[in-house]
């Protein structure tokens, strides 16, 4: 029987998917490794692939010249070169569509949980404080409020859907109008800020879109304004965001991203209320990882097999 090929596996993912992986290839986990470098010493040659989660240096892709994939574990990919896997003839693949669902799910929970002051209220009734001041402050309503998504892909419009059930009235910002939906369009940022309630970010991360949400944007929002991102910290300016809530000029906001995760900048721990802080779970429901890891599993297969990649992104 023919020995399996070999696979670099620089970050860790979902370990249930990670471990499907063993049944078709040689796994080597680099970030456990007691010694990185030897291992790729070691096995660079023999391996046909990368598996990761956002990691996978160009000098790690010198190393292991015959490996020509990178699977790459989540639909964003900016954390990986992809000129510079594109030059050496590598693909590079990401998991899209199944987890569209689960980042909507999320994205309509923070949008709630900060609107109606669910985590703040709770923190209210186990203080004792119920009692003592009979009744929590009135908020703002959800339904029939005014929304604008920042990237109408596919995540963005399972959004979209999720809000129009809450009778919301619905816009979007893109780098172009689509031409398929009913929506309203708005080619200027601000100009959307200013006319919504609530702001949800879920367009991609990288240069192109790095603080797209800048102060002038947040201020648009107003003091009574909610912005929402599940898209990449990168894509908010931090210190803007930060600045505006302390000082009213921006309402509130829901985070699941942050530009340095895992830390989060501590001045939003300062503040209390109208903050909802969550650590980058929009997609993480058992169902929704393992479904990425098939993709990651199925796209090396397609690899080994000699096949067409299922999602290549180059």
């Amino acid at each position: 029987m023919a020995e399996k090929p070999h696979v670099l596996i620089p970050s860790p993912f979902y370990k249930p998917a990670m471990d499907r992986l063993d049944e078709i290839v040689v796994t080597h986990h680099l970030y456990s490794a007691a010694d990185p470098d030897k291992v790729v010493d070691e096995v660079g040659d023999k391996c046909i692939a990368f598996a990761t989660f956002m990691k996978c240096e160009p000098e790690l892709m010198d190393r292991a010249p015959n490996a020509k994939l990178i699977a790459n574990f989540g639909v964003g990919y900016d954390a990986i070169n992809i000129e510079e896997a594109t030059k050496r003839g590598i693909k590079v693949t990401n998991t899209p569509d199944v987890l569209n669902d689960c980042v909507a799910d999320l994205a309509l929970g923070l949008l709630i949980a900060a609107r109606r002051h669910i985590v703040d209220a709770d923190r209210f009734v186990r203080a004792g404080e119920w009692p003592v001041k009979k009744l929590y402050g009135f908020v703002n309503r959800v339904h029939h409020s005014k929304v604008g998504i920042v990237g109408l892909g596919r995540i963005g419009e399972e959004i979209a859907a999720r809000c129009a059930g809450f009778k919301m009235d619905i816009s979007y910002h893109n780098r172009s109008m689509k031409p398929d939906v009913s929506y309203r369009y708005y080619p200027d940022l601000v100009e959307m800020a200013r006319d919504v309630d609530i702001m949800v970010v879920i367009t991609p991360g990288g240069a192109a879109t790095k603080n797209l949400v800048n102060e002038e944007v947040m201020e648009a929002l107003g003091p009574e304004g909610l912005l929402v991102n599940v898209a990449r910290g990168s894509v908010v300016d931090m210190d803007a965001l930060i600045a505006c809530l302390k000082d009213g000029r921006l309402g509130g906001a829901a985070l699941d991203v942050y530009p340095n995760e895992p830390h989060v900048p501590e001045e939003l721990f300062e503040i209390r209320r109208n903050l909802v802080l969550t650590p980058h779970i929009a997609s993480a429901s058992q169902d929704t990882r393992m479904a990425m890891g098939m993709l990651v599993y199925e796209n090396i297969k397609a690899r080994i097999e000699g096949r067409e990649l299922l999602t290549p992104v180059n």
